[in-house]
């Protein structure tokens, strides 16, 4: 399955999120919408991560995540282009006993996010790990997490790939 990265813009990432970007005039910008805790014992996780970009392109990739009962922000100090790859839920889920949840990759989207965008996925948001383009990034990481299973789910999915239009 091929993917054709799109421009992130906060309409087309709205049924997943919250496109966060920087203001362009001085003062401050809020960026509430999308953020939510789904378990009271929970707490706020503010992370740093430092990325290194993808050796070769088109990504391909089998795996998706979810944080089923919270939020996850991703907001960028510095770096290049990265994606933005989310799926709605499928239909049914994955058979067995244990009955999983999965992505519906047939309605999966890649967006491509401009060093100044980050974003909020909400909370139960199939998305595919951070993924870098142009260069080495840092991202700030905010969620909420209990210290169970339920902070973070990866789950194995048919191999998809995104091209990038060169246009982008």
């Amino acid at each position: 399955m091929f993917l054709k990265a799109e421009p992130l813009t906060s309409a087309a990432f709205l049924p997943y999120g919250e496109v966060i970007e920087c203001p362009r005039i001085p003062g401050r910008t809020y960026f509430e919408d999308a953020l939510a805790n789904l378990r009271p014992k929970a707490r706020p996780s503010i992370s740093l991560t430092v990325k290194q970009p993808l050796t070769a392109l088109p990504l391909r990739s089998t795996t998706m995540e979810r944080h089923e009962f919270s939020s996850q922000s991703f907001i960028p100090q510095e770096g290049g282009r990265w994606l933005a790859i989310v799926a709605p839920h499928a239909a049914e889920a994955r058979g067995g006993a244990a009955n999983t949840p999965m992505p519906d990759m047939a309605r999966a989207r890649a967006f491509l996010a401009r060093p100044d965008q980050g974003v909020t996925y909400g909370a139960n948001v199939w998305h595919h790990p951070f993924t870098v383009l142009d260069r080495e990034a840092r991202f700030v990481i905010v969620m909420w997490k209990d210290g169970t299973k339920g902070d973070e789910e990866f789950v194995e999915v048919p191999e998809f790939s995104v091209e990038i239009p060169d246009a982008l």
